[in-house]
């Protein structure tokens, strides 16, 4: 493949003794030598399985180093590499991996019973010793043997579609690398920085916003699972953490729990926020221990980092997901067209090398989604005189509990395919600690009863449980506008302030 792209293999040539990545469960550790020699075995070892160039190679586990060795092995001969969000359904991950037809599935063995039909799929278990092979044999040195180009797919990652069906999000090698390098020059990334990852490596913001330029960088990237805050907090001291990115319902977990009052984070410059808006408490939680705390934005389509702001300046400018990075451009344009003005909210638009490549068999939504060169990003925005930026909506109904982003059409047609069902309304309200909340307002057929709890069983079947509305509403009449619509406006000021 081209040099530059190979940037894993040129990293651990500067920097081959240093520590790349450690197990926050077991305390392993990775040279980058290592890490790079792992890629090199598992892209000698499935090239020889027959996969090639575009063909795709799908995972399902916990964070993990699996996540790098396979993403750095598709690098290396062209594949593309698929993480599945183990959070979903059995039959929505049986979607996805049809639409992606993988050539080879590695999975950990706790995910076992989300893959129903296996007969049909090459699979290798990550915590077997067929994988232990994979990494550490290889019977022939690794030697480049395809040209890749920087528009080739690298990553395929599948986020939720409004329409009810998930949609691959293309990112290509130069996707990737241009958002690790426009978020260490734009941040100020050094070789000493050092990460914790709790956020889900499925997601662009567990492997991109912060683990893939710290790398590239030549930081160290501390991965870990099931956030618990008190160790949490004990990681982030133990290993000399620096910059850490949590969504806000972490975040609430973290300054809630005893030892937040008394601990101090010596080596921390940046705590970063994202997934959701953040509650101003948080932000004031942790200016009272004279810490440095902001909030930033993006989506798996861009990068995902767009923005930064300094810390200092974001106590003054709470909300503010600063100013746009070096290497990209965003604008704001009012529904008439224009450009908005200071203070003016209207959809916010994104330009750069770090955008996504197209959506993976769905030429109409890329159309739509790219306009003259321009992300559509969906999302509401506005910017200050001295040009902060600030995210104040979605233009889209897209709910985002815990960090995770919710369809509310999605989980309505589940609904809706119960018998004792009429009509439903999903919506998001305010929640201190999961950012929002999923509720549906349901009608019901004549002379059928069914409890909350009925129905959210129900719901579990078929959708991830983060989608599974946490209450249910029962009416006899959804309100509608005067053209007949369901007037989800007037259900959210009912009922936003139904939890705290």
């Amino acid at each position: 493949m081209r040099w530059e792209l190979d940037w894993i293999a040129n990293r651990a040539r500067l920097s081959p003794e240093s520590i790349a990545v450690v197990d926050g469960e077991t305390g392993k550790r990775f040279t980058f030598e290592e890490l790079n020699k792992r890629a090199e075995n598992i892209a000698s070892y499935i090239r020889k399985m027959g996969i090639k160039k575009g063909d795709r190679v799908a995972l399902l586990s916990p964070n993990d180093v699996s996540y790098f060795d396979l993403l750095f092995a598709c690098g290396k001969i062209g594949a593309i590499f698929v993480p599945l969000n183990w959070r979903l359904s059995s039959e929505e991950i049986k979607y996805i991996l049809s639409n992606s037809s993988p050539k080879l599935v590695a999975l950990s063995s706790q995910f076992d019973e989300l893959i129903k039909e296996k007969s049909t799929l090459e699979i290798v278990k990550i915590d077997s010793e067929d994988y232990r092979q994979m990494t550490y044999a290889s019977n022939n040195a690794y030697e480049p043997a395809v040209f890749i180009h920087e528009d080739d797919p690298l990553a395929i990652i599948y986020t939720g579609g409004t329409t009810g069906k998930p949609k691959g999000v293309v990112l290509s090698h130069q996707s990737i690398m241009w958002n690790g390098l426009n978020t260490i020059i734009s941040w100020n990334l050094t070789a000493e920085d050092v990460t914790l990852t709790y956020m889900p490596m499925f997601h662009t913001g567990g492997l991109n916003a912060l683990s893939i330029p710290i790398l590239m960088m030549g930081g160290k990237v501390v991965i870990a699972n099931n956030f618990e805050p008190k160790r949490a907090i004990d990681i982030i001291n133990q290993e000399g953490c620096t910059v850490v990115l949590l969504v806000p319902t972490m975040y609430h977990m973290m300054v809630n729990t005893p030892s937040f009052k008394d601990v101090s984070f010596p080596t921390m410059h940046t705590f970063l926020s994202g997934g959701a808006p953040c509650p101003l408490d948080i932000y004031q939680a942790f200016e009272e221990k004279g810490l440095s705390f902001k909030e930033g934005y993006g989506l798996t389509e861009a990068g995902p980092n767009n923005f930064f702001i300094d810390p200092k300046i974001s106590r003054f400018r709470r909300g503010s997901v600063g100013k746009a990075m070096f290497y990209n451009d965003v604008k704001i344009i009012t529904s008439e067209g224009n450009v908005a003005k200071a203070g003016e909210v209207g959809e916010l638009l994104i330009r750069g090398k770090h955008l996504f490549h197209h959506y993976w068999n769905n030429p109409d939504a890329t159309k739509e989604a790219f306009r003259d060169g321009w992300l559509h990003t969906g999302d509401l925005a506005r910017s200050d005189e001295q040009g902060y930026h600030y995210i104040v909506g979605r233009k889209k109904e897209m709910i985002i509990t815990g960090g995770e982003n919710v369809y509310p059409l999605e989980v309505e047609q589940c609904i809706s395919k119960h018998p004792a069902i009429n009509e439903v309304a999903v919506i998001g309200v305010p929640h201190q600690k999961w950012g929002e909340m999923v509720i549906a307002i349901v009608s019901l057929m004549p002379e059928q009863q069914i409890s909350k709890a009925e129905l959210i069983e129900f719901c579990k079947t078929k959708i991830g449980h983060y989608k599974v509305p946490k209450e249910f509403i029962f009416i006899e009449n959804i309100p509608k506008t005067h053209v007949g619509k369901i007037d989800k406006n007037q259900l959210k000021k009912t009922y936003e302030d139904l939890v705290g």
